[in-house]
């Protein structure tokens, strides 16, 4: 495919650019991201289209004309939450409790056709280097360990993957890493890219989250150091490397 003339830049972030092509938005990757994730996010929002959840549509996965492979998805015209939290700073309560009762709305559906959780994290977390033997180990034994679960988590669900449409209805995008599993460990991989920004916000955000879904704090904190390691298993690099480093070395041994 050829992206027209009149495209416009969304966002740009590490291995993709996102575009407003009109009535579509495109994804586009560079040549580093296997073709084979791209078609896999597709089908994942296929499948989340069919489960019944507010989301862009999964249209085509298209070759770019000089290079890189692009997910076409339909428009939701709107701003993200995160863009709402950020011009209203004083509604951010306010819309924190939208975040997590869409959250909780989704963890309410069962998709059985999506990658079970405890696999990806399983995968993520032995390829990961920076670790040893020991401590990959033991973080496997506390994944295998724990209840399972077989609900839809995102797996990235912070407010920039939050629209928020015209006529206030909430849609959710980006379902690259969605899985069936525990919501338990999708608030903690919440909590912690809250606390890769805002350590206080991550902290409103967990004590909102348990008391709305009624979910022990404890159980979501049990699995901060497995959802650490899955997240630098991504290999963002620099000051996020050390942060997610310390929350394994925190959750990992108590």
């Amino acid at each position: 495919m050829q992206l027209p003339d009149n495209k416009v830049e969304l966002a740009r972030r590490g291995n993709k650019v996102v575009y407003d092509l009109g009535e579509k938005i495109a994804k586009v990757f560079n040549e580093t991201k296997p073709v084979s994730d791209i078609f896999n996010e597709a089908l994942n929002l296929a499948r989340i289209n069919e489960c019944g959840i507010r989301s862009p549509k999964a249209l085509e996965v298209s070759e770019v004309e000089g290079g890189g492979w692009a997910l076409i998805t339909s428009k939701v015209p709107g701003v993200t939450l995160a863009e709402k939290m950020a011009a209203e700073p004083g509604r951010f309560y306010e819309y924190l409790e939208q975040f997590v009762d869409l959250q909780i709305e989704i963890h309410s559906y069962r998709c059985p056709l999506l990658q079970r959780q405890v696999d990806k994290y399983d995968r993520m977390i032995n390829s990961l280097d920076q670790l040893n033997a020991s401590t990959r180990y033991d973080l496997l034994q506390r994944l295998d360990g724990m209840k399972t679960r077989r609900r839809v988590c995102h797996g990235d669900f912070n407010p920039t993957n939050v629209i928020v449409a015209e006529d206030g209805q909430l849609y959710v995008c980006d379902w690259a890493h969605a899985t069936q599993g525990a919501p338990a460990a999708d608030a903690a991989m919440t909590y912690l890219l809250f606390a890769l920004q805002d350590k206080q916000q991550a902290e409103a955000y967990l004590e909102m989250y348990c008391n709305r879904a009624d979910e022990p704090v404890q159980i979501v904190r049990s699995y901060m150091s497995i959802v650490a390691a899955s997240e630098l298993a991504r290999k963002r690099g620099g000051a996020n490397d050390e942060f997610l480093m310390s929350c394994i070395d925190v959750f990992d041994y108590q």
